[in-house]
């Protein structure tokens, strides 16, 4: 592992690469201790400062985790999919805010990863996935219930679906859609929205894949995105109008 100081990168951005490509490669292992700053310095040909620099930036990723004591330093840390959810959203909602993403185009996006879900969900959900989806659906119907909350436990139920699908693969890659632009997209359409509509949409979903009906799923999923991407337009035009 080297770095290239003539490289605009700065050092300790291109050290925490390089440990990141050997650990991406299996050249480093998991619980494998890595050599000590001191190790890494003279590696590098840099400071230590620079190391210790290069290492914060990989624990921030959840790539190593450090230890204290006489068997500490710093060690190949095991990545779980759940552990990764954060930066997936944190990511995803950042590239939806910076990039000027349209409603329908995340609306699209959204609904078509969900509907990919459906047939999994409806061959795999458990008894406590349909359970967390009635809990939300009854949750919404509360008297008195802030949009905040009723935006929460809408993310909670689509939270749940996805995870009735059984793939932690599916499922870290739609925590951005889910939980990055479901948000955004409520914040554009709760002043339009109708709970009754919506939870009555939430119902067909749950008693699809309780049914274990994959295309009643996909369908219920496909009128929510009308509904949605209908509301987003509706208040657009509003918006438009009151401007003039």
């Amino acid at each position: 592992m080297k770095v290239d100081p003539s490289k605009p990168t700065d050092l300790s951005a291109q050290i925490a690469a390089a440990i990141r490509d050997a650990i991406v490669s299996g050249a480093l292992i998991v619980d494998e201790r890595l050599p000590s700053e001191a190790e890494l310095a003279d590696q590098f040909d840099v400071s230590r400062p620079t190391v210790r620099e290069a290492l914060k930036r990989l624990a921030a990723q959840s790539l190593i985790r450090t230890q204290r004591g006489a068997t500490g330093g710093a060690f190949v840390n095991r990545l779980s999919f759940e552990d990764a959810y954060a930066q997936q959203i944190t990511t995803s909602t950042l590239l939806l805010s910076m990039n000027a993403v349209s409603f329908d185009t995340a609306c699209e996006a959204r609904f078509a990863l969900e509907r990919a879900c459906a047939p999994f969900a409806a061959a795999r959900r458990s008894a406590d996935h349909l359970a967390s989806m009635r809990a939300e659906i009854f949750r919404q119907g509360q008297p008195g219930l802030t949009d905040e909350a009723f935006c929460a436990s809408d993310v909670a139920f689509h939270r749940a679906l996805v995870d009735a699908a059984g793939n932690p693969v599916l499922s870290y890659h739609l925590s951005g859609a889910v939980e990055a632009m479901q948000p955004l997209m409520n914040m554009i359409t709760f002043t339009a929205r109708s709970r009754g509509v919506i939870m009555a949409l939430h119902s067909r979903i749950a008693d699809a894949l309780e049914t274990h009906q994959a295309d009643a799923a996909e369908a219920a999923l496909s009128d929510l995105e009308s509904y949605t991407c209908q509301l987003a337009r509706d208040v657009m035009e509003r918006r438009a109008q009151g401007r003039d």
